[in-house]
């Protein structure tokens, strides 16, 4: 490693330009000093657990339309549903006995009251239902519902959720609008995570890696952005496309394996920029190789998300193509991410909320 890198890798505080060097990291033995780095950063600042956050996808029913998903609006091709409450409770009860400590609540954005009272009522009755010896106040639950009034996130944070997860995609405007129907606007996502910090949550955010048209440049101002905006938890993954939406026809400049390691330089880099947050090795990552998500705790990421939504239904829920785990049940997938998680020098934290370090001390 020339004395650059090394001295880059050990900078406190990095600017753009460090960033962007970073990222265009291109020789193997240079990516390897970076992933080595991020570890030890987050040995240092996290810990090295690994947090389960049971994923339930509630409903694919979706108000947008954005052009990268595959649950938009506008997709005929697949199947609305929502989840009974009670399929719901049923898993949160099985994550709880499982000892997984938390759960996410995802779906398709809507805003309607029918739906603000569903969600509200949900998180009481998961609470409830979930308390254990082991957790005395029930399962942590984190929810990714997209933007909604400020008054709506109040009232879901006092139902007893406490960390949210809305993702930014890009905070380059031109970039933004670009993969968007002209009606969504950057800036009231940005507002949107203001009032989720003012409201109490732990705020998350995160950007899909390797969008045709996102340069290095770009992917360093979303870094600083979450340093800007204090943010407390980062979900970000590589870009997919879907063949039943717009960008499924676009061009692709990367190589599936090119937007893999860059994703996981993401990982590292944000690792070294903000130090003490959860990274979450998100199941995208594994769509492109087997061990993906395992391979993203190895460069500084410390959250993983197993999937708890019914079998049944799954297929229905692709935002990109090439979805791992489609018809692995839970109880499969409880034994087989225990042992890749180990198989890479990791251990699970059973029966812990694992919150965000950044968000205790601010607290």
């Amino acid at each position: 490693m020339n004395d650059r890198l090394n001295t880059l890798l050990h900078k406190q505080d990095l600017a753009k330009a460090d960033i962007v060097e970073l990222l265009a990291l291109s020789v193997p033995e240079d990516i390897e000093a970076l992933r080595v780095r991020a570890h030890e950063v987050m040995v240092d600042n996290v810990g090295d657990a690994v947090y389960y956050r049971g994923l339930i996808e509630l409903s694919n029913i979706c108000a947008l339309d954005c052009y990268y998903c595959g649950i938009r609006a506008g997709n005929s091709n697949i199947e609305r549903y929502t989840l009974a409450k009670s399929d719901v409770i049923d898993a949160a009860n099985w994550c709880a006995d499982q000892g997984y400590g938390s759960i996410v609540l995802q779906a398709g954005e809507r805003s309607d009251e029918g739906w603000i009272n569903f969600v509200e009522q949900l998180i009481v009755d998961i609470k409830t239902s979930t308390v254990r010896p082991e957790l005395p106040q029930g399962v942590g639950i984190t929810l990714s519902l997209g933007e909604q009034s400020r008054a709506t996130y109040a009232r879901w944070r006092a139902a007893g959720a406490h960390r949210y997860l809305l993702r930014i995609e890009s905070t380059n405007p031109q970039l933004f609008a670009s993969i968007h129907p002209a009606g969504q606007k950057l800036t009231e996502r940005q507002t949107c995570l203001k009032w989720l910090a003012e409201t109490g949550f732990q705020v998350g955010t995160g950007v899909m890696i390797g969008i045709p048209g996102q340069t290095l440049e770009m992917l360093a101002d979303d870094v600083l952005f979450f340093k800007t905006m204090d943010i407390d938890m980062i979900g970000m993954g590589p870009y997919l496309a879907h063949n039943d939406t717009p960008m499924g026809s676009w061009e692709q400049p990367l190589s599936k394996d090119e937007v893999l390691l860059l994703a996981y330089k993401m990982i590292a880099v944000v690792r070294l920029v903000l130090k003490d947050v959860n990274i979450a090795a998100t199941t995208a990552l594994q769509a492109i190789v087997k061990d993906g998500r395992e391979r993203g705790l190895t460069y500084g990421a410390n959250v993983t998300m197993p999937n708890l939504t019914p079998t049944e239904v799954r297929k229905n829920y692709q935002l990109y193509e090439g979805k791992p785990c489609m018809d692995e049940g839970r109880a499969e997938c409880r034994g087989c991410l225990l042992g890749r998680i180990e198989g890479v020098g990791r251990h699970v934290a059973f029966n812990e909320w694992g919150d965000s370090k950044h968000y205790t001390k601010k607290d």
